[in-house]
């Protein structure tokens, strides 16, 4: 998938924007470059309706364990900024050439974290054992060019019962201005049956 297409709001971003030497390692850019308060609104307001305008947070969790970067994700939509629809914690490990994202979900209560980006010492009342991980669903990022990355999850590895669904997808392409993501399920027959089908959504990175 050739993402350079989707991304006209990305490119507009201003020259402070600096790039990344590649002799840092590239564990160490990915955790930075996903960091930060994302948004959608440029897409939203200029594709007539076709894509939601959301808010994308990610934080840095237990900074001091020695097995991480640990990150906490929330995505919620901008009218319903108090109830995520999706909230994630991503382990980063380097592997090789790559950097692989695992992705975990919450055992139970969810929303009790939500907003917590804000506070992301609250993570410290609890530990990488009340989390279930998504086997499969891992993002597997390698470095394309100086300032950007891409990745996916593996074939159908990732399972989603999701509106049908019996396996879901992920591609995503990150830069130090934003990111893009395209997450969609399908059916046992390979019909997609969530997600868009325009193409992945645009996050600006906010101040």
């Amino acid at each position: 998938m050739n993402h350079a297409r989707f991304l006209p709001a990305l490119m507009l971003a201003s020259a402070a924007c600096r790039s990344t030497p590649p002799e840092r390692p590239d564990l160490e850019v990915v955790r930075e470059w996903l960091c930060g308060s994302f948004s959608s609104q440029a897409q939203a307001q200029a594709s007539g309706g076709e894509f939601l305008d959301i808010r994308l947070r990610v934080a840095p969790i237990w900074t001091t364990r020695d097995d991480g970067p640990w990150l906490y994700v929330e995505q919620a939509s901008a009218t319903k900024l108090d109830k995520p629809y999706r909230q994630r914690v991503y382990r980063l490990r380097a592997a090789g050439d790559a950097v692989v994202s695992e992705v975990h979900a919450f055992a139970a209560e969810p929303l009790r974290w939500a907003g917590q980006w804000k506070d992301p010492w609250a993570f410290d009342a609890i530990t990488p054992a009340d989390l279930v991980e998504r086997a499969g669903c891992a993002v597997v990022l390698r470095r394309v060019a100086e300032d950007a990355f891409l990745g996916a999850t593996l074939d159908k590895d990732c399972p989603s019962e999701m509106s049908g669904a019996t396996w879901a997808s992920s591609e995503v392409r990150l830069e130090a201005i934003g990111m893009s993501s395209w997450d969609r399920g399908y059916d046992a027959e390979g019909r997609q049956v969530w997600g868009s089908t325009k193409g992945p959504y645009l996050f600006e990175r906010l101040p």
